[in-house]
């Protein structure tokens, strides 16, 4: 083994024990790679501050395409969501992203991602405990939101690893007052069995407007 390799381990293996295993290894995985988008929302921040206790959405891109002021102009609203970010990213980044913010109300879409770059279901859903044990260790009243994973034409393949990741955490929000789940699924399924290809862009992937506005149906009732 070279120095270099070695030198490397040992940064690694000190990340780990330092920050956690879930932060350290999507930090060195992913080689900082969002570090520009994190520094962007900070710029942000300081050339307009954002209200303290807004609602806050954060995830993938599900949440980065989202026009919150569209969707809900009667709230306060906070947008942080990286297109093609892991749940692991958010829990890396929760004291830059989230805990300054104070919300009172967590709006969460993430995990597709994580099962279509190859993680088990079960790394997932603790992927998910592990969010939601870093949000209440510094906001132990704040309600979390969870969109289900939602069915996609592209990632088709993958929608039964993504219902078990999504009956799991279902399961897991029952148990908590703190946490609710919103069913995105069974509405943006035809009736033929298949995604609605009526709330895709031309990817099959990314929702369109007519789908942000089912999903904002959806989600409101559980901004009370």
């Amino acid at each position: 083994m070279t120095m270099k390799r070695v030198f490397s381990s040992l940064i690694m293996a000190l990340m780990v024990a330092s920050t956690g295993s879930e932060c350290a290894l999507a930090q060195t995985a992913a080689a900082d790679k969002w570090e520009k988008s994190i520094v962007a929302f900070e710029v942000r921040d300081k050339v307009d501050p954002p209200p303290q206790r807004a609602l806050l959405f954060l995830g993938s891109s599900s949440i980065r395409g989202w026009d919150l002021d569209e969707s809900f102009p009667d709230r306060k609203t906070i947008n942080r969501g990286f297109g093609g970010s892991e749940i692991a990213d958010s829990i890396c980044y929760a004291d830059r992203i989230i805990i300054p913010y104070q919300p009172r109300v967590i709006v969460v879409y993430a995990g597709g991602n994580d099962i279509a770059h190859g993680k088990y279901v079960k790394t997932v859903f603790k992927d998910f405990q592990s969010l939601t044990r870093t949000i209440h260790a510094s906001l132990p009243k704040a309600r979390i939101v969870f969109v289900a994973i939602k069915p996609s034409i592209k990632r088709w393949g993958m929608v039964k690893e993504m219902r078990e990741a999504n009956r799991m955490i279902r399961e897991a929000t029952a148990k908590d007052d703190r946490l609710e789940f919103v069913d995105v699924d069974t509405p943006m399924i035809g009736a033929d069995g298949q995604p609605r290809k009526e709330l895709f862009k031309a990817d099959g992937l990314h929702l369109n407007k007519q789908s942000y506005q089912l999903w904002s149906n959806l989600v409101r009732p559980h901004l009370k």
